[in-house]
């Protein structure tokens, strides 16, 4: 049993020992290595069968860790598809997350103390209602017999465009002539631009534009052929108006040579081509340019879709949202020398367009200013770091939505880092809007060569000296010390030029078609500036002598409703107010908080609106479109005392009370509103009452700014 047990245990003795008993008995020996051989057959059969069975395993398990390999670049690759397919949702939902969001609750916002104390609307100004509509009878319809037809290019940005069209509208109503829609040139000079949308289109809904205009102006979209011939061989006079031009120009050398040639051209290049105060007898004029500016003027579908989608998502959750426009352009920093207010690179911006701005007679002064007494006179913008500090003393919280409005913030996203750090809640059309939503409402363009930078060819150490011992008689001055090392970035940008020549560079189409943008991005924040629950300029016009953005937005709001919160700030005040607390602008004496709250308070009603009378109108009339372009509630016999006795007597004079239908109108409006306005949270008492306590303690500690300073622990 031992010996059986063990050969069934080791095969290779069991044949050794079959082999050596073959030897001494042939028979039996030979049966048995038979037998041996059979069972080792047996055995090798399996260890192949295991073998292969092994191989099979391994060769499935490399199939199906090539299997998950590809899976996985599949879905990479539809992840990566879905990522670009769905960009706008992706970053609206980075847009929308506003950082009160995280303790969002359900449920409407009261209305209360505290709510209309940041932004309520201004009751002082509630009576005074829109209402453009002509007044004088009969108001004659344009007739087709007219004296010939006009047709303009207008040069400049988006404020000059708008002011220049609605003067054009005033003119050819003034001269009984047919307008040709004008041409926008910054968009025509813009090449592979979307063939929808091109010159007066670009920005406006033409369509709406003729038919609103119907009962004043007749309006055709070219000339007739026969004289379309005479202007290609330009046989027609061509006038150069300035923004100051008066009645009489057009009426005396105009009219005569519109009537003899039956079509005239205007070139208007300053923002307007009539004087903003136009006589008494010629009032139905302005009232014309502010139905043209606030009514007639519709901007184009698709950037009317996209500014409403921004307001509504700056409105989310109920919130109200505040715009705020820098005003920090290269054009106006030039004009008014606020060069030294920015550093290296820029300043040398802004000096070289001051430089140009004197070759051109616009500027009578030289290129270097004293910058800081500028600013001190109230000539340069506030900078946004102020703005915030001012928006923190009036109380608003950092949570607060401000909406940044302007396609140009000169300096970039530097300037802004204040503000920024003070108001995390900033946004601008960039972060509120998808790049596909901002491509839909460009429309399709042709691809444009990308603008290729060459860098000069680096001197060497032997060119240099060679250039300076050729440089003239001795005995010469030390060489200047090292300049500061130009980085690769500094020339790429579209500033580079100033790094390696004198000489600005011509635009590139790249750059060309950027300005036509511009336009673009202006509509959207202009819009949406119209549409805010407060605005806060940091610059408007001033005596410029030419329209700005903020200045248009601002007669906006003042002709659609007068009562709506409009902030308009006196800079050289607020100067003075930041200069007296220059130590401690983070910290400031409580009574310089009330002193900005005092200030800016009175910016929003009747003190505001009678400065922006005095300063503003003469320049620009869509920036103050008061009285003419408005009614009021107020009764006759009330109205007649406001105009004789009331020390803003200003803004009362020649106003009329509004129709019947028209005041009704607003009364119904007004109890809808202030009927939401009635309940208040206990939250907003006890915010009100601790306001008004805070406002009394200190009026009576703290008489003065300079026992305040004497006393300020800081000190």
């Amino acid at each position: 049993m031992a010996a059986d047990h063990r050969l069934q245990c080791d095969p290779n003795h069991y044949a050794v020992r079959v082999a050596n008993q073959d030897t001494d008995h042939n028979g039996l020996g030979t049966i048995q290595i038979l037998h041996a051989i059979a069972f080792l057959g047996e055995k090798v059969l399996e260890i192949v069968m295991a073998w292969s069975e092994r191989i099979k395993m391994k060769s499935k398990i490399k199939w199906a860790a090539l299997g998950g390999l590809v899976l996985s670049f599949t879905s990479i690759l539809v992840h990566l598809f879905l990522a670009k397919s769905s960009a706008s949702l992706v970053l609206y939902s980075a847009v929308t997350a506003f950082t009160e969001d995280l303790n969002h609750f359900d449920g409407p916002i009261t209305k209360g103390a505290g709510y209309r104390r940041l932004w309520g609307k201004v009751n002082a100004l509630e009576p005074f209602v829109p209402y453009a509509n002509p007044r004088s009878t009969p108001y004659l319809a344009p007739n087709e017999q007219n004296s010939g037809f006009i047709y303009a290019k207008i040069h400049g940005g988006f404020e000059m465009i708008r002011t220049s069209i609605c003067d054009l509208v005033a003119v050819a109503r003034l001269l009984n002539a047919t307008l040709v829609i004008p041409e926008i040139q910054q968009s025509l000079q813009s090449k592979g631009i979307s063939s929808n949308f091109k010159s007066f289109a670009y920005l406006y809904d033409e369509e709406h534009f003729m038919e609103a205009l119907a009962n004043d102006v007749i309006i055709v979209k070219n000339l007739p052929s026969n004289l379309m011939e005479g202007r290609k061989r330009k046989q027609y006079p061509i006038f150069k108006p300035q923004g100051s031009s008066s009645p009489n120009f057009y009426l005396r050398e105009v009219l005569p040579k519109l009537k003899s040639s039956k079509a005239i051209g205007l070139i208007i290049n300053n923002g307007g081509c009539l004087q903003p105060i136009l006589p008494s007898s010629l009032v139905e004029y302005q009232r014309l340019r502010c139905r043209v500016a606030f009514h007639v003027l519709r901007f184009r579908a698709e950037i009317m879709e996209v500014a409403h989608q921004m307001v509504a998502r700056l409105r989310g959750s109920g919130q109200p949202f505040l715009a705020y426009h820098p005003g920090l352009k290269r054009e106006t920093l030039a004009y008014h020398g606020c060069a030294e207010l920015f550093q290296d690179v820029h300043t040398e911006l802004i000096q070289y367009r001051r430089a140009q701005m004197i070759k051109q007679g616009l500027i009578k002064e030289g290129v270097t200013v004293d910058s800081y007494a500028r600013k001190g006179n109230g000539s340069c913008p506030l900078m946004p770091e102020e703005v915030g500090l001012l928006l923190r003393a009036m109380g608003y919280p950092p949570r607060t939505r401000i909406y940044l409005a302007g396609s140009e913030t000169f300096g970039g996203q530097r300037v802004l880092i204040p503000l920024r750090a003070m108001y995390a809640n900033l946004v601008d059309r960039t972060s509120l809007c998808s790049k596909q939503e901002l491509a839909n409402m460009i429309g399709w363009e042709t691809q444009l060569p990308m603008d290729s930078y060459v860098f000069p060819l680096r001197k060497s150490a032997k060119q240099l000296k060679e250039e300076w011992n050729k440089a003239g008689p001795r005995p010469r001055p030390l060489p200047p010390p090292p300049d500061r090392p130009i980085y690769r970035h500094e020339k790429e940008g579209w500033y580079g030029w100033i790094a390696e020549k004198d000489t600005e560079p011509e635009p590139s189409l790249n750059n060309l078609r950027d300005q036509a943008h511009r336009l673009l991005w202006d509509a959207l924040d202009y819009i949406v500036s119209v549409e805010a629950d407060a605005f806060f300029p940091g610059f408007d016009n001033d005596g410029s002598g030419w329209p700005d953005f903020s200045s248009l937005v601002m007669g906006h709001r003042l002709f659609n409703m007068a009562s709506s919160r409009t902030y308009r700030p006196d800079r050289k005040y607020l100067t003075e107010l930041f200069n007296s607390t220059s130590d401690h602008l983070y910290h400031p004496p409580r009574n310089w908080t009330l002193a900005v709250r005092e200030h800016l308070n009175k910016s929003l009603g009747e003190d505001g609106t009678v400065k922006g009378f005095q300063r503003v109108k003469p320049k620009s009339f869509l920036s103050h479109p008061l009285p003419e372009c408005s009614c009021t509630t107020i009764k006759s016999a009330d109205l007649v005392q406001l105009q004789k006795s009331s020390k803003f007597k200003i803004i009362y004079k020649g106003q009329e009370e509004c129709p019947q239908g028209v005041a009704q109108g607003v009364e119904a409006v007004g109890s809808r509103e202030s009927s939401g306005d009635d309940s208040e949270t206990q939250e907003d008492e006890i915010d009100t009452y601790l306001l008004e306590s805070e406002e009394n303690s200190q009026a009576e500690t703290i008489p003065s700014m300079e026992q305040d300073e004497e006393m300020d622990p800081d000190d």
